[in-house]
């Protein structure tokens, strides 16, 4: 029902509405600025050959070779020690290939957790210096994981009013 009423009034009184706005007068647009000017004529001079400088170009001659290059030995890859993997992801059918081992100096996350819930459980035992030692890490690196590297950890916020549905640990 509302879409006849909306057609009936953009029907309505269409052809004196369109009189109406043919009859308006227009806008005079602003004069154009003379930018276009007519360039020199081509003649058909270019066209022509010109037989003396086409001798002068018979006669240049040009010479060029290229410069001896070396041969370059492609550089090897330096093989990375690798160390085995304290612990691995538990499970196997995942789909992700099992890692075995890793460069010195690195750790999967499994290992970063686990060292990092073991500072955290302990810290007095496991320093940064026992993290390196342990983990084959320099102990910039062991320092850096402990102080930047933060695992994830809920923290449950009582309410401020006793009135308030509480959540109970289970």
């Amino acid at each position: 029902m509302g879409s006849r009423a909306g057609r009936l009034l953009r029907r309505f009184n269409v052809e004196s509405r369109a009189h109406r706005e043919i009859g308006k007068s227009k806008p005079e647009p602003a004069p154009r600025h003379e930018t276009y000017q007519p360039g020199p004529v081509v003649s058909e001079e270019i066209h022509k050959k010109d037989n003396p400088l086409l001798v002068r170009l018979a006669q240049v001659y040009v010479e060029s070779k290229d410069p001896v290059q070396e041969a370059t030995e492609i550089p090897q890859l330096q093989k990375v020690a690798r160390r085995p993997l304290k612990r691995g992801l538990p499970g196997g059918g995942l789909g992700i290939s099992e890692l075995t081992d890793v460069p010195v100096g690195k750790l999967s996350i499994v290992e970063a957790l686990t060292a990092l819930n073991d500072h955290k459980r302990s810290p007095r035992t496991w320093t940064a210096e026992k993290i390196a030692q342990e983990y084959s890490l320099q102990v910039k690196d062991a320092v850096a994981l402990k102080d930047f590297f933060i695992p994830f950890e809920v923290k449950i916020i009582p309410p401020k009013s006793k009135e308030t549905k509480q959540i109970k640990d289970s």
